[in-house]
């Protein structure tokens, strides 16, 4: 059974249709890949799977259950967390508190927290610091370590690479191998290269449909599918 199955999804944010009909599987563990152009219907597919816009018709089941009518708050307890592409920090909050702000409990669990901050060791040298005052690959990891404070079974992350220095890309690469052999990752990613070393399987969206499914070792050995359906020669 897929960890989390799409099936027909339909969303439509005001008068304007952006997802046609998207169906997909995500198996458990692992990096599974969203792709597609500027505008596909990347980002809305996440968020109509996190409950922020409702899909009609259409269906999100997590582990067999349907959890399409479900409120957000009620889906992230079900194990699912969502990285916004905005990153979805509060500046003026310490590293420490933007954490806490996000457990269930207002407290840390200790072996969690000491992971976060062996993936990510900035966070632990600026604990103290506001938020505002990280640079941007710092911030990127306060927005991941936030989704991972609770245990999660799926984290859904929008473009984290989007703005990154190469070394930042290539440390955040390392982290996400780490997480994914205990969570499982839904990640929406423009830049071909990072998704192609972390993706095990993979969809494109391309308006607001999927185009195309399959292995990520399959489409990244097809250079005309690339071209067709994401205009890249990687």
């Amino acid at each position: 059974m897929s960890l989390l199955s799409v099936r027909n999804m339909k969303t439509d944010i005001g008068q304007y249709a952006v997802l046609h009909d998207v169906s997909f599987e995500v198996p458990e563990g692992g990096v599974f890949v969203l792709l597609g152009r500027n505008g596909a219907g990347k980002t809305t597919t996440l968020r109509s799977i996190i409950g922020l816009w409702k899909p009609s018709p259409g269906s999100v089941t997590f582990r067999g259950e349907d959890i399409t009518a479900l409120h957000t708050a009620d889906i992230a307890r079900k194990g699912i967390a969502y990285v916004p592409e905005n990153m979805g920090i509060f500046g003026t909050l310490t590293v420490d508190e933007n954490l806490i702000l996000a457990t269930r409990n207002g407290r840390f669990d200790a072996a969690r927290l000491a992971r976060i901050h062996d993936l990510f060791p900035a966070l632990a040298q600026f604990r103290d610091k506001q938020a505002w005052s990280l640079s941007g690959g710092q911030k990127q990891m306060l927005s991941i370590a936030r989704a991972m404070i609770e245990p999660r079974e799926l984290i859904l992350i929008d473009e984290p690479t989007k703005g990154l220095a190469p070394s930042i890309v290539d440390a955040m690469a390392d982290a996400f191998r780490e997480i994914a052999q205990t969570t499982t990752i839904l990640l929406v990613e423009q830049n071909f290269a990072f998704a192609r070393a972390l993706g095990r399987d993979m969809a494109v969206i391309d308006d607001g449909r999927v185009a195309h499914a399959g292995s990520m070792d399959d489409f990244a050995a097809d250079t005309a599918l690339q071209d067709r359906l994401l205009s890249l020669s990687v």
